[in-house]
């Protein structure tokens, strides 16, 4: 037989032509074989739908019944549905495997369910390949504009995760919680479908960090979940203080445990400060799950998604739905209305499709109407409408809602109960931090090396809070404490530690400490490690140096200021011209040659500042005149008697360097207080040399230091210098340009980051400065002594022109009134005299001419009328001509 059929296929080509034609004809049919069979299907009376699902969990058996329901329900007329049903509690690559199988054995004209995204788009490739459209209950966290084109056929009947991550990130903002811990149950994959990261990046834009991660591996892929979680929490219990949890994703099974285990821990319940937010995939399966799961729960804070449960549909479907399932709590949660939907979703459209699967996607993307779940409307293949999440927080066995969350109002919260109290609603907000026990009380460090014990000393003794300190510092503390009400709750122990102030700080930072309580300088890089309070002092650079006499020739000048001296002077030369001029015409002692005038005007003024004129005054207007000029003299002399005792009894004293500049340029040493920042300040802002920087340990040497020469100049902080001062007055000074100019964040507390203590006490600090209690502390910093008798805030003043204005006004203005007086009885007198002589003497000429006339006349009165009536008619010709 072989034989032949060789010698068939070798000879006879036109035996095997139109074989050949018919094996071309059936492959270029191939494609479109399975397509034209799956028409078919479309028109068949039953409709046979996939669905993959865990047929063994709560949800899926939920998901079950409420599909089952649809299904009678929904059917098209004159046709049925058929629901083929496969457990999705296995390998992803057999989930995708199996769907494949039923797709061509079932005659599946979609296929419904998948809550995870690595088996949804699996499945999806399938679809891909058997074009049968898939309708998904996942999504991945971020969406990716590359799903549609990969995966054509997929609907995801879900929204991505940013939506939910966004509430929890107004939750955390909302409690004021600076620190959060994530916890998530990884998948098969071990991966979180991008949610960590999400959250992350949403934390990270409101301030937030994520103190720790407890990542638990698959509930079925551990042999003893329950040691594994108690194990983790002791871990993370005995790590870190922060007790904000945020649980990410999780199974029921394994969050049952976390809870369970935490509660035993005392992690969670209403009477702690821990708090707990789980997302809307827990909280949904919280209305049917055992009672005493919930009870562990207590507390803590769900998201659920909202969706009506009064509407005639939804109590129609709950009455079935009640009937169809045995157990106690068998209210349907949302997976099981969405289920109903996605049924419904898939009958609605195929009532309008032709014979294709993409006519049945089309009429899927399409359609719009409202569901048991909500608004059901696609947009880019995946459910367009915003979610709408309840913030509900778990009170005993049951749900207490508090708030409704939405994207659609300004991006924010919504919040009912607004005029009572805060978003979202609780009655009392958890700190989210451990709060301090007997047994782990709060350590708090010390300086054991401050340099000034005005603010920090150690008693060297203990009491039942550690060691004793006195000092400013201290005392802010627990005036703090009070304000608080801390002071017999609040569980704490005083400890010293030696070392720098950044070593303190990175106590704290490192967790070796939960707080320093001191006098710590608030800078920048100290603040990206620790959280620190309110400053409750103010702090700035302040140079030290010591002080020198300020000493003049010209002290004598000083008691008025120049402006003072001008008017005076220009007074005191008005003056005498007032007196030359109504005295020289009646008085001999202002009479002679011009000189000699002159020299008597100047001397009698000069004399009246010292009251020992001796001219005898003729003319009633100069003695107004010198009245009102004594008067000044009287109130000027004294004033500067006064002034001059003051500056010659008060020493005043002046830096002896005045500036950083002269420091460098002259290459002189300086020195700071050890331990502090100010040195490593001085070299790297101030560009000191490091050899010129001298460390000082105590008050002490710091005044050994300024007398042998060793340093001179002393760069303190501001409450520092102000202290060293107010014991050292004689012989120092400060330079406080410096202070204003380089400032610092003042002296506070440090906490760990994210403590809720920082925030407490920073608001017990603002009490006690609004209240003036702050202020009270900060006068007994520096009690009255001898240098603060002795040294006012300001040296004495010289008197300036505002002092004596006045007074200069007015005897300018007596003397310039009766000037004006004498002058027009000297015009009458010319007149008269002008028309005596009128016969002989012709008056012609301008103003000046006339003034000319008037001058020459008061002049020759003083040589007698006489000589002035023989010489007359010469001089007013000469002048005329």
């Amino acid at each position: 037989m072989p034989i032949p059929f060789i010698t068939v296929c070798t000879v006879s080509r036109p035996l095997f032509s139109p074989l050949l034609v018919y094996f071309l004809f059936i492959l270029f049919l191939l494609p479109h074989g399975h397509h034209g069979a799956q028409a078919n299907y479309y028109k068949n009376k039953e409709i046979n739908i996939g669905v993959i699902i865990d047929v063994n969990s709560r949800i899926g058996k939920e998901e079950q019944t409420a599909m089952e329901i649809a299904a009678q329900n929904e059917a098209p007329k004159g046709r049925s549905v058929s629901l083929h049903f496969l457990d999705s509690n296995r390998d992803p690559q057999q989930v995708a495997s199996a769907a494949e199988n039923l797709i061509k054995e079932k005659k599946l004209i979609a296929i419904i369910g998948m809550h995870s995204w690595q088996k949804t788009a699996l499945v999806a490739d399938v679809g891909n390949r058997t074009q049968v459209p898939v309708l998904s209950f996942a999504s991945p966290a971020i969406t990716s504009p590359t799903i549609q084109l990969r995966w054509p056929l997929l609907i995801r009947m879900a929204n991505d995760g940013s939506a939910q991550v966004k509430c929890i990130e107004d939750i955390v903002r909302a409690c004021n919680w600076g620190r959060v811990i994530v916890i998530y149950e990884e998948d098969a994959y071990g991966g979180d479908s991008g949610m960590s990261a999400l959250l992350a990046e949403a934390l990270q834009n409101i301030g937030v960090e994520i103190e720790y991660r407890l990542v638990l591996p698959s509930f079925s892929s551990v042999s003893n979940a329950k040691g594994l979680v108690q194990e983790e929490l002791v871990k993370l219990e005995n790590e870190t203080l922060c007790r904000v949890f945020i649980v990410l994703q999780s199974s029921l099974t394994m969050v049952t445990n976390l809870f369970r285990e935490a509660k035993k821990l005392r992690l969670v319940g209403g009477e702690t400060e821990s708090a707990w937010i789980i997302p809307d995939s827990i909280t949904n399966m919280l209305d049917s799950v055992d009672k005493s799961i919930i009870s562990s729960m207590n507390g803590t804070i769900g998201i659920k998604t909202q969706y009506s449960n009064h509407n005639k549909e939804y109590v129609k479907f709950e009455k079935r739905f009640r009937a169809n399932r045995s157990e106690e709590n068998s209210k349907p949660g949302i997976y099981a209305l969405r289920a109903y939907d996605s049924i419904k979703i898939i009958t609605r459209a195929i009532k309008s499709s032709s014979d294709d699967s993409s006519s049945l996607l089309k009429n899927i993307l399409s359609d719009s109407f409202s569901g048991l779940s909500g608004e059901i409307r696609f947009e880019g293949k995946m459910l367009s409408q915003n979610p709408k999440f309840k913030i509900v927080k778990v009170d005993g066995e049951k749900n207490n809602e508090l708030d409704i969350w939405t994207t659609d109002y300004n991006g924010g919260v919504k919040n009912k109960n607004t005029k009572e109290k805060a978003w979202p609603g609780l009655d009392k907000v958890p700190k989210g931090w451990a709060m301090p026990s007997k047994a782990k009380p709060m350590r708090i460090v010390v300086p054991a090396q401050a340099m000034f014990k005005e603010f920090v000393e150690d008693m060297n003794r203990t009491n039942s809070n550690g060691k004793i300190f006195h000092g400013f510092s201290i005392e802010v503390f627990h005036k703090v404490m009070e304000q608080l009400n801390y002071t017999d709750t609040l569980q704490y122990i005083f400890e010293s530690k030696s070392g720098s102030y950044d070593d303190l700080v990175e106590l704290v930072h490192n967790k070796n400490c939960d707080a320093v309580v001191g006098d710590i300088t608030i800078l920048s890089k100290r603040s990206k490690d620790v959280e620190f309070t309110q400053p409750y002092t103010e702090s700035g650079l302040t140079m030290v140096v010591p002080a020198k006499s300020k000493e003049s020739p010209w002290m004598f000048m000083k008691p008025f200021t120049r402006e003072v001296w001008l008017v005076v002077a220009f007074i005191l030369i008005y003056t005498m011209f007032i007196v030359w001029f109504l005295e020289h015409p009646s008085n001999p002692e202002f009479k002679g040659s011009l000189n000699d005038q002159i020299a008597t005007a100047m001397w009698f003024a000069f004399c009246s500042l010292f009251f020992a004129h001796r001219e005898k005054i003729y003319n009633h207007l100069t003695r107004v005149v010198i009245a009102v000029w004594l008067f000044l003299v009287f109130v000027l002399t004294a004033s500067y008697t006064a002034n001059l005792s003051s500056m010659l009894t008060i020493q005043s004293m002046e830096p002896s360097v005045t500036s950083m500049e002269s420091l460098k340029s002259n290459n002189l040493t300086v020195g700071y207080d050890n331990g502090t920042f100010v040195g490593k300040y001085l070299v790297e802002v101030h560009n000191f040399s490091s050899t010129n920087i001298k460390a000082i340990d105590s008050v002490e040497k710091y005044i050994k230091e300024f007398e042998s020469k060793g340093i001179s100049a002393a760069f303190l902080e501001a409450p520092y210098a102000k202290v060293f001062l107010h014991k050292h007055c004689k012989g120092y000074i400060a330079d406080t340009s410096h202070t204003a100019t380089f400032r610092f964040g003042g002296f506070g507390f440090a906490f760990q980051k994210g403590s809720p203590f920082a925030r407490e006490f920073s608001e017990g600090i603002l009490r006690l400065s609004e209240k003036g209690d702050l202020k009270i502390l900060e006068n007994d910093l520096t009690p009255p002594n001898e240098c603060s008798m002795n040294v006012s805030s300001d040296e004495t003043r010289s008197l300036g022109l505002k002092s004596f204005w006045g007074l200069c006004l007015i005897s300018f203005s007596t003397s310039t009134i009766c000037f004006l007086l004498s002058l027009i009885h000297l015009i009458k007198n010319y007149q008269r005299y002008e028309e005596a002589n009128r016969g002989s003497v012709t008056p012609s000429g301008g103003v000046w001419d006339k003034a000319a006339r008037i001058a020459i006349y008061f002049y020759d009165k003083e040589m007698g009328l006489r000589r002035a009536q023989s010489s007359s008619e010469p001089s007013l010709v000469m002048i005329q001509s």
